[in-house]
């Protein structure tokens, strides 16, 4: 592909096309009750992904840092690491709605981004320093973000098969999702490695940062640090069974909040400046 042609920004924007058209071909299916290949809708998804994660290499290329600089980059990284993950696990579900609403998540994240200009700020070399041990715990941080999305996406899907099974009831929709039983087991894998991704990332902020308290801000620190909280304390729960099933599946969801909020306090206050351009060559001195 020609850089020059396809920019960052442009990649991006045919990967959100491409889970559109997924999220639209999904909802179709449901309001018109057609056969949903999963196979198709499977196809569009990683098609989208294939290109989305083309953007986002052009975007590091620009920025000389993993793309997470800015609230557009955080979105579609958040955005781009659920759909990874629903490309890994979406297989093992046997139903296709999986992908619709992994679908409806990338484009809302996606969508959001890219049409509010202001949040993609000018591109700055290396935005977190020279120390690469920042972009790897912001990189890890934000892909468990990507497993809490996920995680609210189940817990919905959860919420409406429980719905179901209390009215004794079953709509057109209720085949297409998996069983109550899987369900809950991948909501708890979800959480677990949720909370694990997000320990490994506070443990490096803390063995690499120790005794260097300007390094990170603490408003940023806090909110990180709260999100994990929350979501380990609902993983202690859940072990002990005094959260689960629909409690369980409402939290889950509930609690996907967190760390959107939280992304606004690190990332801090978005700037009206043009989008992301490639770095201008510094000239040489002459003798």
């Amino acid at each position: 592909m020609d850089s020059t042609f396809l920019t960052d920004r442009t990649a991006i924007a045919i990967g959100a096309g491409f889970y559109t058209t997924g999220l639209l071909y999904g909802a179709w299916s449901l309001l018109f009750r057609r056969r949903h290949s999963r196979i198709g809708g499977y196809a569009l998804m990683a098609l989208g992904w294939l290109v989305h994660t083309y953007g986002l290499f052009l975007r590091g290329q620009i920025t000389n840092s993993c793309p997470v600089g800015n609230r557009f980059e955080i979105l579609q990284f958040v955005a781009w690491s659920c759909t990874l993950l629903y490309l890994i696990v979406g297989p093992a579900f046997r139903t296709s709605l999986f992908g619709f609403f992994s679908a409806g998540m990338a484009v809302l994240l996606g969508v959001l981004s890219i049409a509010v200009p202001a949040w993609d700020s000018a591109a700055r070399l290396r935005p977190f320093g020279a120390d690469p041990w920042v972009a790897v715990h912001a990189s890890i941080a934000l892909f468990g973000y990507g497993v809490f999305a996920l995680l609210a996406l189940t817990s919905l899907m959860y919420l409406l098969q429980h719905r179901n099974l209390r009215r004794k009831r079953l709509d057109h929709a209720a085949p297409l999702l998996p069983s109550i039983v899987d369900l809950d087991q991948i909501n708890l894998r979800l959480l677990a490695a949720g909370v694990a991704l997000l320990t490994i990332a506070i443990a490096i902020a803390g063995s690499n940062w120790h005794g260097q308290p300007g390094v990170v801000a603490p408003a940023k620190l806090f909110a990180t640090v709260t999100v994990w909280l929350c979501y380990a304390f609902a993983l202690v729960q859940r072990l002990r069974q005094r959260c689960i099933a629909e409690r369980f599946a409402r939290i889950g969801l509930l609690l996907f909040l967190a760390p959107l909020l939280s992304l606004w306090v690190v990332i801090g206050p978005p700037h009206a400046t043009p989008a992301a351009t490639a770095p201008q060559p510094v000239p040489e001195r002459t003798p």
